[in-house]
């Protein structure tokens, strides 16, 4: 109401500490803001927070006036740093970050305006500190910063893939990549090892470039770098022993400046889903250096429009529960390699089809399955099996059992109607007696979805 307020007061401060790797996670948004000219351009973060006040008693929402934010200069160990640190306020609307104001030095102004001897006395005995100062009013539930903004930056080409044969045809689309900056190491002109910045982009046909800091010192900023693709964790390309050039997607020797290393380098037991570089600048009298995946913050367009030959760094699908069973092997990218074997994968080398059986997992399953990012609660998996049709010398036609059986506890509560009739209609049938796996044989006939069996045909080997 605009009116004092006069009683008990609830207040919490949330701070989001980026010295700590863990809490990037907390923040509410990419460090970036509009300058004079009004393009993006980065923060660096000293740390996050959030105030609020409410009524003691009811809970309510109170507003406050302009409060005072004090930050200890020692932690500040860039000269720089300490002219150009502001206080800055996310705007809910836009999503970026606008100025608050300046920070100022100052002395220890911890004091008693009363003149309180013993508090005096006490505040004496402590090392004088020097604070920066600035001041801010809460309003509109704000996430507030202490920001600088920083010019040593880049941009890094990043593509995600649908397996890990990295085929240009493979790309996925609406990948979430996650690129966290890491401070300087200990000699460079910086501050303690922390995460500073993070920014993400969605990958388009073309992969996606998100910007960094960077240093023609090849080992000054290090980055961190995720992909998720609808809440699946996306995996990164191995580097132990030592990472290969044609599998990373960053060739020698700019790979070894890159200090490339995935998150188990070190360790088996850690996950697989992060790779760290170095972002070293690219040199421009070095011809190796100059086609990604680095690339000076002023060709962001070279690095959107670069081709897939050009160097990138990789993530890719990984099925866990993945299973292959193959007892005639065959290279798809050699046709020459068949066989006319009854239990060929593929009956005919002049056609590859591909037969999949959709299968709907029960609810608690779901985390182990692939969702769909547009629905959350809907998942399912596609079963590949050895499709029916006329084998190679055209005298019968090859027909594949199909049995999908669970693990665990499950058993089979419903079979697709039209897919039921159908088997019902054109013998031979296959025995589906068990209550928990379905069986059937491969039909011979191309169903459309509505039956739950899908086809893939094409003349070129892409499975």
């Amino acid at each position: 109401s605009g009116e004092v307020f006069n009683g008990t007061v609830r207040a919490s401060v949330t701070f989001v500490d980026p010295r700590d790797v863990a809490a990037a996670g907390a923040a509410s948004s990419d460090l970036s803001f509009a300058d004079a000219e009004g393009e993006l351009a980065p923060l660096r973060t000293y740390g996050m927070f959030a105030v609020e006040f409410r009524e003691g008693d009811s809970g309510a929402a109170l507003r406050a006036g302009p409060v005072r934010v004090r930050m200890d200069a020692a932690q500040v160990s860039m000269a720089e740093h300490l002219r150009k640190m502001q206080l800055w306020s996310l705007n809910p609307a836009s999503g970026l970050w606008e100025e608050e104001g300046m920070l100022r030095l100052d002395g220890d102004t911890d004091g008693d305006a009363d003149g309180d001897n013993s508090r005096r006395k006490k505040r004496k005995k402590r090392e004088e500190r020097t604070f920066l100062v600035g001041n801010l009013e809460i309003r509109e539930r704000r996430l507030f910063n202490l920001d600088v903004p920083e010019d040593r930056r880049c941009f890094v080409k990043v593509r995600a893939y649908g397996s890990e044969k990295f085929g240009a045809h493979e790309q996925l689309e609406g990948v979430v990549v996650t690129l966290l900056n890491l401070e300087p190491r200990p000699g460079f002109p910086a501050n303690p090892r922390a995460w500073g910045r993070f920014d993400s982009a969605v990958t388009g046909p073309n992969g996606a470039c998100l910007p960094a800091f960077c240093d023609p010192q090849p080992d000054a900023y290090a980055a961190l770098l995720t992909a998720t693709l609808g809440g699946e964790e996306l995996e990164a390309v191995a580097s132990s022993p030592e990472p290969d050039p044609g599998a990373v997607g960053v060739p020698r020797p700019y790979l070894g400046k890159l200090g490339y290393r995935r998150s188990d380098h070190e360790d088996a037991a850690l996950k697989k889903t992060a790779l760290q570089i170095n972002v070293a600048k690219p040199d421009p009298g070095k011809p190796e250096e100059n086609d990604g995946p680095v690339y000076p913050y002023r060709e962001l367009r070279r690095c959107e429009e670069a081709p897939v030959s050009a160097g990138h760094l990789r993530f890719y699908r990984v099925e866990v529960d993945r299973y292959e069973y193959n007892v005639v092997p065959f290279r798809e990218s050699d046709v020459a390699s068949w066989t006319g074997d009854d239990l060929a994968w593929w009956p005919n080398p002049q056609e590859f089809r591909a037969c999949f059986i959709k299968v709907i997992p029960p609810p608690e399953n779901f985390p182990r399955c692939v969702r769909d990012p547009a629905l959350g609660d809907a998942s399912a998996a596609c079963v590949e099996f050895k499709c029916a049709g006329m084998l190679f010398d055209q005298g019968a036609p090859d027909r594949t059992l199909v049995t999908v059986a669970p693990q665990g506890g499950c058993h089979r509560v419903a079979v697709n109607g039209l897919l039921r009739d159908y088997l019902n209609r054109h013998a031979p049938a296959a025995a589906d007696n068990h209550t928990a796996a379905f069986s059937l044989l491969a039909p011979l006939d191309p169903l459309g979805h509505n039956y739950g069996i899908y086809t893939v045909t094409d003349r070129s080997p892409r499975l």
